[in-house]
Formats: structure tokens, C-alpha cells, sequence
């Protein structure tokens, strides 16, 4: 694997988990590898996906269902196309309906750093 780096490790193997049908967000990848404040890094990493058919970066998408404008791999239509295909529901031209399709990474065993209020930090 061309990925560089523990947490580019992490957020691809999250990210290989998000099935077909639903849309994960970049908090939510953050969050799940236990760098909460990071979601901005994990956009960073997809930009760095060696495979998208390993690692379906489409089904990520902003914590408002957008999608990306600057998608890696086409562009916002691209992703849009890929999404539909697989059924994500969409709210509008360029948000999918977040409510009906949004997965959450479960407990995922990266452990989580000491330092932070969880509660606080998992509310929304």
C-alpha cells in the first residue's frame, strides 16, 4: 500500500468499511481513529487515495451531507454519479439526505488519547 504514515493508515482502514449505500462524514473518520479535531487531515489523505476501489473516498462527505468540490477523483459530479449508483438518497443537487444514509464508524480499537473530553467532543 502506497499510504503514508499511521494516521493515513488509519482513516483508509476506516474508510474501506463504509458500505455501499451509506455516507460517512470527515469528523465522523476523525473521531473514529481517535483524532477528533483532525477532520481537515483526513480530507488531506483521501486527496492521497492509491485506490478508490479499495478505499471508497466518494462516501465521505462534509457533516452537512455536502459533497466535495474538489473530489480527487472527477470532481463533485463524479462523486455524485457514484453515490447515486450505489443508492445514497440525496436532499439536494449537492447534498446527500445525511439523516437516511450517515454511518458511524463504530468503537474502533486505534485507542483514543487521554487528553480529551469525549462527551464534549462526540456532541454534536
Amino acid at each position: 500500500m502506497e499510504i503514508v504514515g499511521e494516521f493515513n493508515d488509519k482513516v483508509f482502514e476506516v474508510v474501506r468499511n463504509i458500505p455501499t449505500g451509506y455516507v460517512s462524514t470527515y469528523g465522523d473518520i476523525a473521531r473514529a481513529i481517535g483524532e477528533p479535531r483532525k477532520s481537515r487531515f483526513v480530507g488531506y489523505a483521501l486527496r492521497n487515495n492509491p485506490d478508490p476501489s479499495v478505499y471508497p473516498c466518494h462516501r465521505v462527505v462534509f457533516k452537512d451531507g455536502s459533497l466535495a468540490a474538489s473530489y480527487i477523483f472527477g470532481g463533485l459530479g463524479v462523486q455524485r454519479k457514484r453515490l447515486e449508483s450505489e443508492g445514497v438518497p440525496f436532499a439536494d443537487d449537492t447534498h446527500v439526505d445525511i439523516a437516511r444514509c450517515r454511518w458511524t464508524p463504530g468503537s474502533i480499537a486505534f485507542g483514543r488519547p487521554t487528553d480529551i473530553d469525549w462527551d464534549a467532543e462526540m456532541a454534536e
